[in-house]
């Protein structure tokens, strides 16, 4: 019954912030690569940001370079997701990924095999 499960999601204005949470039960998140991908209403998922296993941090998305940050804490068996100055157009439904079989952050997210059911981000004008 091991899940991954993406939470902090919510209605936020534009130019504010959130922090994302993808938390691991029934296994140990922090021996493999997590990564963060989107899609937006009728658009097609978008890589983001991956984090390996020893803190190596791979850029999939320079649209939201220095704006969005992913870190982790193995003592909490969760990877984040900071998002800042956050704007319309990051309106989307997040989820993290993850695979067993990786450490390292693979060539694209989506090679991570494991999502969760994804948590929305709503940003209003």
């Amino acid at each position: 019954q091991s899940q991954l499960v993406e939470s902090g999601g919510g209605l936020v204005q534009h130019g504010g912030s959130l922090k994302l949470s993808c938390a691991a039960s029934g296994f140990t998140l922090d021996s493999y690569a997590v990564g963060w991908f989107r899609q937006a209403p009728g658009k097609e998922r978008e890589e983001m940001l991956c984090i390996s296993s020893s803190g190596y941090i791979k850029n999939y998305a320079d649209s939201v370079k220095d704006r969005f940050t992913i870190s982790r804490d193995n003592t909490k068996n969760t990877v984040y997701l900071s998002m800042n100055t956050l704007k319309p157009e990051d309106t989307a439904v997040y989820y993290c990924a993850t695979d067993r079989r990786r450490a390292a952050c693979p060539a694209s997210v989506f090679d991570l095999r494991y999502w969760g059911q994804g948590t929305q981000v709503t940003v209003s004008s």
